[in-house]
């Protein structure tokens, strides 16, 4: 069972992540036929030259299985997004949607070829528009009741539908925010994310050298290092009742990498909201703030989330803000992505700086 969430106001009925948008299906049906006609599970010659498909993998529950490599993937999230332009599959890609940040970096000019179809969540519509022949998601909140549309929806229209298992592998997603974790993140979890799509694209050693590359950033930025005796808090965004990470998604990979403590680390809810007067009571060493370029709620930015902690009675007195002890990481970094491990190396950094850390 999840720990109590700390005190404070009543949760407000959003999620940390951009708001939810309706599931448009009323087009749905006259879509379907143009949605079908591009894909390349339809054409005979794209099924002659794919060599060992159908290939299915095991996806939160559900199989996902595709008949051909595919030519036209929809990314709902910039999580998927960017796993799947590392893999170097940006010319199979027919729209992407739903991001918080910039492009990771030396991803630029691949993602600058495919069409953004939102920069939050799109419709329905906009998606089968794209003639998609896969489409893939970060979150539940998004390819699931309440978001663009449930996976069993696009599988009824022929296209296959992935979900990040960073979302669902030891985690309830019921209740109207992001979930409680009944385990603990790893990045394990997200490498055989990489795996998953690299499998069902048909680039597995692409697969293979991501993870490696990812593994060994890790492994550079976490070794020697011991932080322990020194509390972190992260705050992703809001500045009314601001959304901080629980023990144990994507936060709790970076805290458990530096041996550090999550202040908020008695709760398994992933982005529980708090009173301003938890926060300081709790007081921790270090501020990990989220630098976000979305508009979808207050204190977005970094800057903004700055200006409010140094103003504000309540939490200008805290000893992180006193020290001026700031961690900015983009929310990919925060959310359970392979931007994970930027985090690790952006926190890593920043305790040495601040001679926290051995």
């Amino acid at each position: 069972m999840p720990a109590a969430r700390p005190a404070g106001p009543r949760r407000l009925r959003f999620s940390h992540r951009a708001p939810r948008g309706p599931v448009l299906l009323l087009a749905g049906v006259l879509l379907a036929s143009g949605c079908a006609s591009g894909r390349a599970g339809d054409d005979p010659a794209a099924r002659a030259d794919a060599a060992g498909y159908p290939r299915t993998v095991h996806d939160c529950g559900h199989d996902v299985r595709v008949d051909a490599p595919p030519r036209r993937a929809v990314s709902l999230n910039q999580g998927t997004t960017e796993i799947l332009l590392s893999l170097g599959l940006a010319d199979r890609m027919a729209g992407t949607a739903t991001w918080t940040d910039p492009v990771m970096k030396g991803l630029e000019k691949a993602n600058a070829g495919v069409p953004r179809l939102a920069d939050d969540m799109p419709s329905f519509e906009t998606v089968l528009d794209a003639e998609p022949d896969f489409v893939a998601a970060s979150f539940a909140s998004t390819l699931g009741t309440g978001g663009v549309a449930t996976r069993e929806r696009f599988t009824e229209l022929g296209v296959p539908a992935y979900l990040s298992p960073s979302d669902c592998v030891g985690k309830d997603n019921g209740g109207d925010g992001d979930g409680v974790r009944t385990e603990a993140l790893t990045m394990d979890t997200v490498y055989g994310e990489v795996r998953d799509l690299a499998r069902l694209f048909d680039v597995e050693q692409r697969g293979e050298k991501l993870v490696a590359e990812l593994e060994s950033r890790v492994a550079r930025a976490t070794s020697g290092i011991d932080a322990s005796g020194v509390t972190l808090m992260y705050w992703f965004a809001n500045s009314t009742s601001p959304y901080l990470a629980g023990c144990c998604g994507a936060p709790g990979v970076i805290t458990r990498a530096v041996g550090a403590r999550n202040a908020m680390d008695d709760t398994h809810e992933e982005w529980p909201q708090a009173g301003w007067e938890t926060v300081a009571d709790r007081d921790p060493d270090v501020l990990v703030l989220g630098d976000l370029t979305r508009r979808s709620q207050t204190a977005e930015t970094a800057a903004k989330k700055i200006e409010f902690l140094e103003s504000d009675p309540v939490t200008r007195n805290m000893t992180a803000v006193r020290e001026k002890r700031y961690v900015l990481l983009s929310g990919q970094a925060m959310n359970p992505t392979m931007r994970t491990v930027e985090g690790v190396e952006q926190v890593a950094a920043a305790l040495r700086e601040f001679g926290l850390a051995k």
